[in-house]
């Protein structure tokens, strides 16, 4: 665990190398699962880059639940456009394709969250943000993941660095839970009145919840 590797430590160094270069203000694809997850991610990265936010998030089940959060992440960009700092935010929306999710989770219903089905629909959603990245000509692509507890932040930015080495651009290495990231977000989220789900959003987690919800009532 000693050579565990500090990823806000090697963000901070490059942020703070940006900075001492006046580097500030290149374009970031910022692939977000949610409002309330990207609200600290934007407030601490707009002072550095030119941020399009990427809403691609096939494994939300049911697509009632997909529109209320896409909604809901498109009304935070708009409070944050509105005010007077740091670089105006882009959003694009993925296509919603649920299908897609579903092929790749095949055969792994009973993977427990956290495990081999939730690295691949990392893999999914990282892969179509690095596609998409490529094809803007962006600098950097990310994604805001890693703010949850529930969330490897290690896989994360493994699969990220192979994809990067795949699309030839370049990954920004993040944990953004660090730093009282989730708190701040906690915060953020109240402050906006965003919706904030008590699942990951595919099927899977939404059985995982409701089965715990149950043994607290046993």
């Amino acid at each position: 665990m000693g050579n565990a590797r500090n990823f806000q430590r090697e963000l901070d160094k490059l942020l703070d190398g940006m900075v001492d270069n006046r580097a500030v203000g290149k374009r970031l694809f910022l692939h977000s699962c949610c409002a309330p997850c990207s609200s600290y991610v934007l407030e601490y990265l707009r002072n550095y880059f030119r941020i399009t936010v990427f809403y691609y998030n096939p494994n939300i089940s049911f697509a009632q639940e997909y529109q209320k959060r896409v909604a809901e992440q498109k009304r935070l960009i708009d409070a944050y456009n509105r005010q007077e700092t740091g670089y105006p935010i882009d959003v694009v929306e993925g296509d919603y394709e649920p299908e897609v999710f579903y092929d790749m989770a095949a055969g792994l219903d009973e993977c427990p969250e956290g495990g081999e089905r939730c690295f691949l629909c990392y893999e999914l959603r990282l892969r179509k943000t690095a596609q998409q990245a490529l094809d803007g000509n962006y600098d950097y692509f990310c994604t805001t993941l890693s703010i949850s507890p529930l969330k490897n932040a290690r896989k994360l930015n493994e699969i990220g660095e192979q994809l990067a080495d795949e699309y030839q651009v370049e990954w920004l290495v993040s944990d953004f839970k660090k730093k009282n990231g989730y708190k701040r977000s906690i915060e953020l989220s109240a402050e906006y009145h965003l919706y904030r789900q008590d699942y990951c959003g595919c099927v899977y987690s939404k059985k995982e919840r409701e089965r715990k919800q149950q043994l607290k009532m046993t």
